[in-house]
């Protein structure tokens, strides 16, 4: 009887669970206020849309809120088929920015944060 190598064994076991590794690293697709909720750099960020108002919330991938003290954005959003940029700005808990035109509750397009520090990341909404 002929024994498997260590190394096929963990190649194999590597190949069989990658199906499952990307859905384990991605935001629920829905946030804790109801808007749509995808991950930008190291953040889950969720768009909440009122009117023409947007709203931001940032939380980390542990799943807790992060001060917006120091961040700025651009939700570059799909509006009637044409793209809409809003500046975001740190109010309290949240990012948030106007829209020149009513936004949509499904919103399409994608995100742009510099944090404090810096730092950039980005995310996109489906």
């Amino acid at each position: 009887m002929r024994l498997i190598p260590a190394k096929f064994l963990a190649l194999a076991g590597l190949l069989a669970s990658a199906p499952v590794l990307p859905a384990l690293a991605h935001a629920p697709k829905t946030g804790s206020h109801g808007g749509p909720q995808t991950d930008a750099g190291p953040y889950h960020v969720e768009l909440v849309a009122s009117g023409t108002t947007l709203e931001l919330y940032l939380r980390s991938h542990a799943d807790q809120p992060v001060t917006t003290a120091g961040f700025k954005g651009t939700a570059i959003l799909v509006v009637d088929g044409k793209p809409q940029r809003i500046t975001l700005e740190p109010q309290g808990d949240r990012l948030t920015g106007t829209s020149p035109v009513p936004l949509p509750a499904a919103l399409k397009g994608a995100v742009q944060l510099t944090g404090p520090n810096g730092s950039t990341a980005s995310g996109k909404l489906n």
